[in-house]
């Protein structure tokens, strides 16, 4: 993902699980943190974490399917940005490798997916 991105619209090629109603979706560069965003919805009014994979957890190379690929409209995942919803609290900070953020960086339409499998957690702790 460029780093030169400071916000972006977005457009879920299909609504993120639980938040089915919301609309007006930004990305949001945390200046001083490279590759974490903030992802906001305008209505209602929600704000997520989340994080450039390839930054955070550089080994992490999800097989995604080829329905993903297609709904966001990237020829190949390769051309695509994986992002992964953060979760931080008091002990640690987490993230969901189990329903990664499929961006395509030149159109602003992503998709969260969920894999199959059980080979990823739901709460893979950062290390630091």
């Amino acid at each position: 993902m460029s780093t030169a991105l400071t916000s972006w619209t977005l457009r879920f090629a299909s609504p993120l699980p639980g938040l089915e109603d919301a609309e007006g979706f930004s990305l949001r560069e945390i200046a001083g943190a490279e590759g974490l965003f903030a992802l906001e919805a305008l209505e209602p009014r929600v704000r997520m974490f989340v994080a450039d994979a390839s930054v955070y957890v550089p080994a992490y190379a999800p097989v995604l399917p080829a329905f993903a690929v297609e709904a966001v409209g990237l020829a190949s995942p390769a051309d695509g940005s994986v992002l992964v919803v953060v979760n931080p609290s008091a002990d640690k900070t987490t993230v969901n490798l189990m329903a990664p953020i499929l961006l395509n960086p030149s159109n602003g339409v992503c998709l969260q997916v969920i894999l199959d499998g059980g080979k990823y957690p739901l709460r893979a702790e950062l290390a630091n």
